[in-house]
């Protein structure tokens, strides 16, 4: 049958592995068949479903499967204050001293002063403007991903399985890209329910480029969870936590 890959929890990518392993694998329950899985010659990844017949596969017996963490990896801790200048003595102008001196003096402090508030009004602005930007880029690509959401949830009921990528009116993972996303894949997760990964495409920002923002959903209680790889404070409001 030839060496074949699974994507656990459409996810992450497993093998090599011969035919034999892969049916044993879905006969045991740790696979399904919506399961994405490849093999060479494959342009590109299908459900199990696909080589049913191929594999001479059949429904198996329902088991537990693991519960994939709801919440996002904790980030790097937040940036420290940069602290007020220290208070500047102002000298008071010895007798006899020349009205030039005593404007150079005064220049001179105000200067210090000055340079001194430039610098923590830059400490706490640029930070914050960074944080604006990075969370604006987050919730434009949430709001990407929350039209997918009524599709699945849909699709979920009439179908009583999860979509993936290939069933009808769903796209190809990179059909997706959009402004800060670069694929959004759609399938099953580890705990069973339904859902999409969306990988940001933000090259220019460390903290956000390659992260995966995780939309699950549960037909059992009809509810949405978001969660992300990103740090909280960059995160819309839903996705926190």
């Amino acid at each position: 049958m030839g060496q074949w890959f699974y994507a656990e929890g459409n996810r992450e990518r497993r093998g090599p592995l011969p035919g034999e392993n892969l049916v044993e694998l879905f006969r045991s329950g740790r696979i399904a068949l919506d399961t994405l899985v490849w093999r060479e010659g494959m342009d590109q990844w299908q459900p199990l479903r696909a080589f049913a017949g191929e594999l001479g596969l059949t429904d198996p017996p329902p088991a537990e499967l693991p519960v994939a963490p709801s919440s996002a990896p904790a980030g790097p801790p937040p940036l420290q204050a940069t602290p007020a200048p220290a208070n500047v003595n102002i000298a008071t102008p010895k007798r006899g001293l020349s009205g030039c001196a005593i404007a150079g003096i005064i220049a001179a402090v105000v200067g210090v002063v000055l340079v001194a508030l430039v610098g923590v009004l830059a400490a706490i602005a640029v930070p914050a403007y960074q944080g604006y930007t990075l969370r604006a880029k987050t919730a434009a690509a949430y709001a990407g991903m929350v039209p997918l959401k009524a599709q699945i949830s849909t699709f979920a009921a009439e179908h009583q399985r999860c979509p993936v990528n290939d069933d009808a009116g769903f796209g190809a993972p990179e059909s997706y890209a959009q402004a800060g996303i670069g694929s959004i894949r759609i399938g099953r997760f580890d705990n069973g329910h339904c859902g999409l990964e969306a990988l940001l495409q933000v090259p220019d920002e460390v903290q956000l480029q390659g992260k995966a923002i995780w939309l699950d959903y549960d037909p059992g209680s009809g509810q949405w969870h978001c969660s992300a790889e990103v740090d909280d404070k960059y995160l819309p409001h839903e996705c926190r936590g």
